[in-house]
């Protein structure tokens, strides 16, 4: 396995843990950034570390490969992702953060000259 799909997903590991530590409630979404890290390692039939096994879920020795499927799952029900800011928790929006989005023209006059 290339020494760079590694290191990423060593800290792909790390946040993970952090993100395990808050409360399923009030978790954000599972970052998108995770994707590339796990797609790299996704053939890697390498063991993991067994703290990665376990945080994973997985039985001692799993591989980076198996690693990588469980890693992919957090994915499958999602209906959104996190932004930076909203990683490991969901940020509080704040009500005058919130402003109102007015319909616009169907027909493409909204962005004439």
């Amino acid at each position: 396995m290339h020494q760079a799909a590694s290191l990423q997903f060593e800290r792909v590991m790390g946040e993970l843990v952090l993100w395990h530590a808050v409360p399923e409630d009030k978790r954000s979404p599972a970052p998108a950034w995770w994707w590339g890290p796990a797609m790299a390692v996704f053939d890697a039939r390498e063991p993991m570390r067994q703290a990665w096994c376990r945080e994973l879920g997985l039985g001692d020795g799993s591989s980076f490969a198996e690693g990588a499927h469980t890693l992919l799952t957090l994915f499958a029900e999602q209906t959104s992702l996190a932004w930076p800011d909203d990683f490991p928790c969901k940020a509080a929006i704040r009500e005058e953060d919130l402003r109102e989005l007015h319909p616009q023209p169907s027909d493409g006059s909204a962005f004439q000259p």
